[in-house]
């Protein structure tokens, strides 16, 4: 397992900060890319928007955000050789009307910076001083630069989703820009920060998929307090299961294997708060592991859960 998370650390930290020129070749719809687009929260990077094959100005469309945006439509330009198959799958839902009609928003990362942008930052910063000072402190080795060598921002990044990127996609595509009709999806750390933006900006998110959500924060379980953080976080913050939704699931191997027992409190916690199946699916696949492959093969459960046509 070792051996496994620092493979996945250098592959994901490093080579999926390549920008690539090219952009994603798609089997449905298009892609119209904003390249490095600016922000003054955080560093610029490129934004991809598909745009289904039936996309029509005079019409109106919901919006699903999506982190790792270089892993969600090419395999052919990706660091491992695989994709979330977006076009694919949200493309066939359209066509099906088994969802209402919607655009993605592939947000990609920034490399280096990912794991700080995707830190759930008001959790991290509720942990213990001294934890936080030796998080901090680690070694410049590849696995820590990728931690926390810039310091935990995503309160930034979810400034720059909101008040830069969202504006920008409201203004310049034909979306209907209100909560109901605004999502936002990811997995792993990006499944952290999907959930954290919805509670964050209630008015602005009606719904977060949460896919493998890295519920462990760092790559280690031993002594390690930041799960209770979020837990502690979601006790407080989640906003109204009359006005939102919350999708999450979890395989059972590689690194989802460390994900049941938290999703499990996490469980809880939503039933707590008042959370039915109307407004919060949670689903175990096994057998399925940590990749783009098994995210692409049950993508259309969030997806249709979200933006269902009976919604």
């Amino acid at each position: 397992m070792k051996k496994l998370l620092t493979l996945y650390l250098l592959l994901t930290c490093i080579l999926t900060d390549i920008a690539f020129a090219q952009n994603p070749s798609v089997e449905n719809g298009h892609i119209k890319r904003l390249v490095n687009f600016p922000s003054k929260f955080v560093a610029p990077r490129n934004v991809d928007v598909w745009l289904p094959s039936s996309y029509d100005p005079s019409k109106k469309y919901a919006v699903l955000y999506m982190h790792d945006g270089q892993m969600l439509f090419d395999s052919t330009l990706t660091w491992n050789k695989q994709e979330w198959g977006i076009d694919e799958v949200v493309g066939k839902l359209i066509l099906e009307n088994k969802i209402e009609d919607c655009i993605v928003v592939g947000i990609w990362n920034s490399g280096s910076s990912r794991h700080s942008d995707y830190f759930p930052q008001k959790p991290f910063e509720a942990l213990p001083t001294a934890y936080r000072e030796n998080l901090a402190k680690l070694p410049s080795t590849v696995k820590e630069i990728a931690l926390f060598a810039s310091g935990v921002q995503s309160d930034d990044y979810l400034k720059f989703l909101v008040k830069e990127l969202k504006p920008y996609i409201d203004s310049n595509f034909s979306t209907r820009p209100e909560r109901e009709n605004t999502f936002i999806a990811g997995s792993s750390m990006g499944g952290l920060i999907s959930w954290y933006a919805m509670c964050e900006y209630p008015e602005t998110f009606g719904g977060a998929a949460c896919l493998s959500t890295h519920w462990v924060g760092i790559f280690s379980t031993q002594n390690n307090p930041i799960p209770v953080a979020f837990m502690t976080y979601l006790k407080k913050n989640l906003p109204s299961p009359v006005t939102h939704k919350l999708y999450f699931d979890y395989g059972t191997e590689t690194l989802d294997a460390l994900y049941e027992p938290y999703q499990k409190q996490v469980d809880e916690i939503m039933k707590e708060k008042g959370y039915t199946s109307s407004s919060w699916v949670t689903k175990k696949f096994v057998g399925e592991d940590h990749s783009e492959r098994a995210w692409r093969k049950r993508l259309a459960i969030p997806v249709t859960f979200l933006l269902g046509q009976n919604k």
